[in-house]
Formats: C-alpha cells, structure tokens, sequence
C-alpha cells in the first residue's frame, strides 16, 4: 500500500490512470484500496475529487476495453487450445457463452463490484463475441458507478478519521 501512496503522490492522476488500467487487465492491484486510497486524498486536498472520478473511470475503461479486445482477439484459440487445463472444455464455454448472451450485460455493472470477477466478464465478453455497443454501455456504467462509489468512501473515511 505503501508503494501505491508513494506512487500516487509523486506522479498523481498519472499513476491512478495506470494502475487502474493495468489492475483491470488483470496485474495484482488492490483496486478497491486503491480508489479508497485516492478518496482519501481528496479529502485532505492532494487530489481534486470530480478529476479523481474522471481519471480513475477512464482508467478503468480502457482496462475494461483492453480486456475486452484481448477475450475478443485470442480469447477463443486460447481456450480451444489451453481450457481444458483448467477445466474450461468446450461445453463449459458454450454454457458461459449462452449465461454471457442471457445476463452478460448486467454481470458487468454488478460483477465490477466483485474483485476478480470484473477481470472475467470482460475476458468473456470478448469471447463471447458481445456486442462493443452493448459492452461500452454497460461497462461504462459499472465502471462510473463503482469509480464514484470506492473514491467517496475513502473521502467519508477522510472526513471521520
């Protein structure tokens, strides 16, 4: 967390928009401690809080795209040629593809909130050959959502401590 703070206050929106995106596609970074973290800061006044929102979802969302586009581009050969290794055979895909075109786009608005299984819904987006339209939508929603709701803890957290 350390180096997450230090990062922050020396290079500031920057880092934010870079781990967010790096921590989207799948690198080991706390996301939620992250944005917790960058609410904090605007409370004591490192970092403005519209900016803060505005920098961290667009961040996240071309994360989320790149995620997307990967899952899109090599998703599929990757699961043909590696899945059954773990266990994604070719009727467990289909399955995942049928929930992803039944429940795929609200999964990206409600599974944002759950840490690692944002990082899979965008994957399987891709692989599932979602809509762009449709994925742009519903992942800019969820990203908004969860961007707004993670930096205004941090900065309640600021406020009572």
């Amino acid at each position: 967390m350390e180096t997450i703070e230090h990062l922050i206050t020396n290079y500031g929106y920057i880092a934010i928009f870079l781990m967010l995106t790096l921590g989207i596609v799948g690198l080991p970074i706390p996301d939620e401690a992250l944005m917790t973290l960058v609410g904090y800061f605007t409370h004591v006044g490192v970092l403005n809080y519209e900016f803060a929102i505005v920098i961290s979802f667009t961040g996240a969302l071309v994360g989320m795209l790149i995620s997307y586009l990967i899952g899109r581009k090599f998703g599929r050969p990757l699961v043909k040629k590696y899945g059954k290794w773990v266990g994604l055979k070719e009727q467990r895909m289909l399955r995942v593809e049928k929930w992803m075109d039944k429940y795929g786009a609200y999964s990206l608005i409600f599974g944002y909130f759950i840490p690692g299984l944002r990082h899979l819904t965008c994957y399987f987006s891709g692989i599932s050959q979602m809509k762009f339209k449709t994925y742009l939508l519903f992942v800019a929603i969820g990203a908004l959502l969860w961007c707004i709701t993670f930096i205004t803890i941090g900065k309640v957290i600021g406020v009572i401590s």
